[in-house]
């Protein structure tokens, strides 16, 4: 099954609502505002971020949706294989995500969204996501309350949707098995 790296229909609304939206209530295009970017003292992203929010009172998501415009040589969105490579590099994690990987693919209608900080799919929504995991090889999101299963707990702190409403540690590549299949293909079919 051919599974796509892109953003959802709903991602892809959100990032044209923030274009809109950045305009219409700040009365500047986003070329006006990457010319801002580009005058930043700062040169770190969490500093810059903080300085637009000092100096322009302009919020997170707005920008670092400019950021991302005035400075798209790091790796973004578009470039799922190099976040990839990135993110997975301890073996025993690489091993767990990819029996993951091959789980979340078999589901139809899938979109597969690679971040800096956690691998995820998607159908409509957000179902399932994957990070790296120094204490336990790697932690499992999904779109399921903890009640769901055994083993389920709530997120604590996690980069990923706040859709995904429980977690699942994953201590070894035989840990992902038919349990964790049900539970992938329960939280797509919510999604």
């Amino acid at each position: 099954m051919a599974v796509e790296h892109r953003l959802t229909e709903q991602q892809e609304k959100w990032f044209a609502s923030v274009r809109a939206g950045l305009e219409r209530d700040t009365g500047r295009s986003l070329e006006a505002w990457i010319e801002i970017a580009r005058s930043c003292p700062e040169t770190a992203h969490r500093a810059r971020l903080r300085w637009f929010k000092e100096v322009h009172g302009l919020l997170q998501n707005r920008a670092s949706y400019v950021l991302s415009a005035a400075f798209p040589s790091g790796m973004g969105w578009d470039q799922p294989q190099q976040l990839e490579a990135a993110l997975w590099s301890d073996p025993l994690a690489i091993a767990i995500f990819r029996e993951v990987k091959r789980l979340a693919e078999t589901l139809p209608d899938i979109v597969a969204g690679q971040r800096k900080g956690f691998s995820a799919w998607s159908r409509r929504y957000q179902f399932a996501a994957i990070r790296p995991d120094r204490k336990a090889g790697a932690m499992l999101g999904l779109a399921l309350l903890p009640d769901a299963a055994p083993g389920l707990e709530p997120p604590q702190r996690e980069p990923w949707s706040e859709r995904l409403k429980s977690r699942l540690s994953l201590g070894s590549p035989e840990a992902v098995n038919g349990q964790v299949a049900e539970l992938l293909r329960q939280a797509w079919a919510g999604s």
